[in-house]
């Protein structure tokens, strides 16, 4: 009974231990884990859901599509959302369009513009040309002192061209932030770790008791503690 008097008394620490661990974890592996995993997998799926369902895409497309996305966008620390909006715009997201002085794929890479970049490289190929088409972005953007919306309108050529990206990005701006949107199960699993660890040590607690077990009264009172703090934390 004194073991188990010293475990409730532990069950703050417990459930507050439990907590921090489950939300360290996530930070951990996301900064470790390749680009497709953690938020960036959740971003992935999000998008070539869209993908599919808005623009028609094949499912093994799309997904390829906004994994290469999500890469050349950390690459080059550009949003995703406006490379997005930029594929849609030129090519609405398919690999083999062309497009006038030789643009090729779903960025409208134009080759003669860009020979440097190239060397033999297979613009409809979407991770190739995502991430060259990215780069050309980005060099723009680097030119331009940092300035994105100067990046945008010297990769179409004009101020409405960098509006137009605004806009359509918008659109892939709340796919992205929809799929960032923490799960509404996840704080119950973080303090059902807890209660898991409590109830546990209380199960050692009474195996090990040498006269007095506690009843089945009292193991209920136990887990209906754990609950209640549990949930007096969660609020």
């Amino acid at each position: 009974m004194r073991q188990l008097l010293c475990l409730l008394a532990l069950l703050p620490g417990l459930v507050q231990t439990a907590a921090a661990q489950a939300q360290q974890a996530p930070v951990s592996e996301v900064a470790s884990a390749p680009v497709a995993s953690g938020v960036s997998a959740a971003h992935s799926s999000a998008v070539s859901r869209y993908l599919t369902q808005k623009f028609g895409v094949a499912k093994e497309k799309a997904t390829q599509i906004s994994q290469a996305v999500t890469g050349a966008a950390k690459k080059y620390s550009l949003p995703p959302a406006v490379l997005l909006a930029i594929i849609s715009i030129e090519s609405r997201f398919r690999e083999r369009a062309h497009g006038a002085n030789g643009a090729t794929g779903l960025m409208q890479v134009v080759p003669s513009a860009h020979r440097n970049l190239l060397h033999n490289k297979d613009l409809t190929d979407p991770d190739v040309n995502i991430d060259i088409g990215s780069s050309i972005l980005y060099g723009y953007q680097r030119d331009a002192g940092g300035d994105l919306n100067a990046a945008m309108k010297n990769y179409g050529g004009s101020k409405a061209y960098a509006e137009k990206i605004r806009m359509r990005a918008v659109e892939f701006s709340r796919v992205l932030d929809d799929a960032s949107a923490p799960a509404a199960s996840d704080a119950p699993a973080t303090l059902g770790l807890a209660a898991s660890v409590f109830a546990a040590a209380v199960t050692s607690a009474a195996a090990s008791a040498p006269a007095v077990a506690p009843s089945t009264a009292s193991a209920t009172s136990a887990q209906a503690a754990v609950q209640e703090a549990a949930s007096g934390r969660a609020r």
